[in-house]
């Protein structure tokens, strides 16, 4: 037995010794940098966490950064309250949402404050000073046609500085910004509670 626990062993760590040389000889060709354009979509839960997660990292780095939070901007979540009380001179937070479409029942007001969301985040991201810009659930304004996808698609392709990062999220990206974008990542939904019954709860959903 202590054998076949040695051959074990040494096949292992052959095995992660080719690994290793592989990954080595990858990541020597990989040089360059770049401000990426990032999409989270889908029908499961971690979209919006998941662009939040990368503003804590740039926080962490001490890297300038900026939300403008579309469609539920007028939410007290806990990502606002933590940014805005303890970290507000190393990320801006701009909720320019008024609800879910369905909450405010006025398609004018609406795109009334899809555009005003979008002139923000235009501003955010051409300021020089910011390393990443994550405009939350803005894929939704986009869905329903509320911004313009051939104007968002042609400032972020366009005009966008080469080192700064966008972070876009919501369901539904549309093909356009999936085109142009470095990394896109689909939440797949497999369960989730409010299937159940259990409604949205503070430290999971907000």
């Amino acid at each position: 037995m202590a054998m076949d626990e040695t051959d074990l062993a040494a096949r292992h760590a052959t095995k992660m010794a080719k690994i290793k040389a592989a990954r080595d000889r990858m990541m020597a060709t990989k040089e360059g940098e770049k401000g990426l354009i990032i999409v989270h979509t889908g029908a499961g839960k971690g979209k919006s966490s998941s662009g939040f997660g990368m503003i804590m990292r740039c926080i962490a780095h001490g890297f300038p950064s900026a939300v403008v939070q579309f469609i539920k901007g007028a939410w007290d979540t806990g990502e606002r309250r933590l940014i805005e009380t303890h970290f507000p001179h190393l990320c801006q937070f701009h909720a320019m949402g008024e609800g879910f479409t369905w909450e405010t029942q006025d398609r004018e007001r609406d795109i009334a404050a899809a555009r005003a969301g979008w002139e923000k985040a235009k501003a955010m991201i051409l300021n020089p000073e910011l390393r990443m810009v994550l405009l939350d659930e803005i894929n939704i304004a986009l869905r329903y046609d509320y911004l313009d996808i051939a104007e968002v698609v042609a400032f972020l392709r366009d005009e966008k500085p080469p080192l700064t990062h966008v972070v876009l999220t919501g369901r539904n990206a549309k093909d356009e910004l999936i085109e142009i974008a470095d990394l896109v990542t689909e939440m797949s939904l497999i369960k989730h509670p409010f299937r159940a019954g259990i409604k949205a709860q503070p430290g999971v959903e907000f």
